[in-house]
């Protein structure tokens, strides 16, 4: 897949282009609907095929002060697009002249003279253009004008209940991991580096690394613990992970906390990211380090029972 940070660095012009549109957060089953129909159509028409998506989010420039937190950092929705089989990503940074563009201006100009659009393929409800002016009856209009054609892919249903990224992220906020994993088709994933905390872990022999994440609009699901897997060095690590602001020890601030099971070494310093797979229990105050490291050993008994006995599997990912 080749990666472009804006539409004036896209090189693809000697084939025509099949392009979707979208911010693609969480990149999620009904994203992947998309996606897949667009490859498949590309590769059988020896075309490009084109994702042109947005960062920063449009609504944190167009709305100021907004708390929007995302499902995946940029470097994450990256590597999910890689695993599609797509030719072509443009990231156009998103500014509030490039919102200024008129429905038009955007059709003609972007998609037509910069990435040689012969086909669009939008997801259902599909807006865009200044104040959102265009939408599917436009763009048909604008292919019979400028030759080119539209699809348009219903909404993406699991139960009668429509996917978006914002319903993922509330199940998160509420702490429903297995919707939000449904949604997403994958385990959610949380990326950071791996900094010092206190050392009170190892100190009661359950060694911690904490996980620092640099982006801080990236979702951070309910406080709580949950049940994880990573993958260090080749090897794949379950552990339990708490999130939140350790009240029995006067906490002031939210961390994250993991400890991989038979897992014990200098990770300082690493990159890791950690899929989320079940939760076990919400966060607690002890009256004791000693209440909350006999808790710690029990939610890791549970753990292990839930994954020996298969009630925990990591799905493969469907792309």
């Amino acid at each position: 897949m080749k990666i472009y940070h804006s539409i004036k660095e896209f090189t693809g012009k000697e084939k025509s282009s099949i392009i979707t549109i979208g911010t693609f957060d969480g990149v999620h089953i009904g994203h992947q609907e998309i996606i897949k129909k667009l490859v498949k159509q590309s590769s059988d028409a020896d075309n490009n095929s084109v994702i042109l998506t947005f960062f920063p989010h449009p609504r944190m420039v167009l709305q100021q002060g907004t708390d929007l937190k995302l499902l995946t950092t940029l470097p994450e929705k990256i590597a999910l697009l890689e695993k599609t089989g797509l030719n072509n990503l443009v990231i156009e940074p998103f500014t509030k002249e490039f919102s200024r563009l008129t429905a038009i201006d955007f059709v003609k100009n972007i998609l037509i003279k910069r990435l040689k659009l012969k086909k669009l393929v939008i997801g259902y409800d599909h807006h865009f253009g200044r104040n959102r002016e265009g939408n599917f009856k436009q763009l048909e209009e604008y292919g019979s004008l400028y030759g080119f054609k539209v699809e348009e892919i219903p909404a993406q249903d699991i139960k009668n209940i429509s996917v978006s990224s914002t319903k993922i992220r509330q199940a998160l906020l509420d702490g429903d991991i297995q919707k939000a994993n449904n949604f997403l088709g994958y385990e959610y994933l949380l990326t950071g580096k791996v900094v010092h905390g206190k050392g009170l872990g190892n100190k009661h022999n359950y060694p911690t690394i904490n996980i620092d994440i640099a982006e801080s609009y990236k979702l951070i699901p309910k406080p709580g613990v949950y049940i994880v897997k990573s993958t260090i060095n080749n090897q794949n690590l379950f552990g339990i992970m708490n999130i939140g602001f350790r009240p029995t020890v006067n906490g002031k601030h939210e961390t994250i906390e993991v400890h991989l099971l038979d897992f014990n070494a200098d990770l300082y310093g690493e990159t890791i990211s950690i899929s989320i797979a079940h939760r076990l229990r919400d966060e607690q105050k002890f009256d004791s380090l000693e209440e909350l490291f006999a808790q710690i050993k029990q939610d890791e008994k549970s753990a292990r029972t839930l994954i020996e006995s298969s009630e925990i599997s990591f799905r493969k990912k469907k792309f």
